[in-house]
């Protein structure tokens, strides 16, 4: 079946340390979905806000509030965008950390404060002496947006930077200790793929419920092309720790752009048949 997708990239703003990666898993994308014999044409994510944009079939790595929001109105308009713009939205830590949990995601305990802070002594603090600073809202832009602390003297002036910086809120969340397990994985497909971040204590765990963690976690923010991290405790215990949408897939590009362009062509010959 023929039709015409619509890739859009992700503004480099919102690829920190990965804007070639990025670039590279949507345009490996559409070399695949060429391949299935769909025309692709890729827009950059700024060119969302053209008015003349009004493409109907979307596959997208969007990310920046501005250009989620237009997509966000072109999807309610009957459009087909993949990931969903609510999907993106859900994933903004400030979403996130509530969304998760509340499903009964294992996760670490996360605070939303806003900025600036009325008074700093008034903080809640964890029983961990470490624990982590991230920006509310979208994921990372700069180093500095996601950092562990040590101290509430630590804490006050990364706050106080993200105030500068025009951020209104922020993530207080604790430190799990434990092996760091970065993940890859495609909404109906086989494809699953995790490696080692940070192999500290190499504990056995069991693979088909970090999957499954995996899954549940992105069925709950709607995403269907996905990454995220995960803690292994020294126990055993698993722990979600942070949901990507759409991620560079870099050390395994290749193999997934294969998984995700099918997803695309079978998702939106659906939405084309209905």
């Amino acid at each position: 079946m023929s039709f015409k997708l619509t890739g859009i990239s992700r503004q480099a703003d919102y690829s920190p340390n990965h804007v070639e990666n990025d670039s590279l898993i949507i345009r490996s994308t559409a070399e695949e979905l060429k391949k299935l014999g769909v025309e692709v044409s890729i827009y950059g994510e700024r060119e969302v806000l053209n008015s003349s944009f009004n493409e109907q079939l979307i596959f997208s790595m969007v990310q920046g509030p501005e250009s989620i929001e237009k997509l966000l109105e072109i999807e309610n308009n009957g459009a087909f965008i993949l990931n969903s713009p609510k999907s993106v939205i859900n994933c903004y830590r400030t979403n996130m950390v509530t969304l998760l949990p509340e499903n009964g995601i294992p996760f670490p305990k996360s605070i939303i404060i806003k900025i600036p802070c009325e008074d700093e002594t008034k903080l809640p603090t964890f029983n961990s002496s470490k624990f982590w600073v991230k920006r509310g809202g979208v994921h990372a832009i700069h180093r500095e947006d996601v950092t562990i602390v040590y101290s509430e003297a630590e804490r006050d002036n990364v706050l106080k930077e993200f105030y500068r910086r025009g951020i209104k809120k922020a993530i207080l969340q604790e430190h799990l200790e434990g092996d760091v397990i970065k993940f890859y994985a495609v909404q109906n497909s086989s494809f699953f793929n995790w490696y080692y971040l940070n192999g500290k204590y190499h504990t056995e765990f069991d693979n088909i419920t970090l999957q499954n963690l995996a899954s549940n976690s992105a069925e709950i923010l709607g995403l269907s092309i996905y990454g995220g991290d995960a803690i292994i405790s020294p126990e055993g215990n698993i722990s979600i720790i942070d949901m990507n949408d759409w991620p560079s897939f870099a050390p395994v590009r290749d193999e997934a752009s294969k998984h995700i362009a099918k997803l695309i062509y079978n998702m939106a010959k659906k939405y084309v048949n209905k």
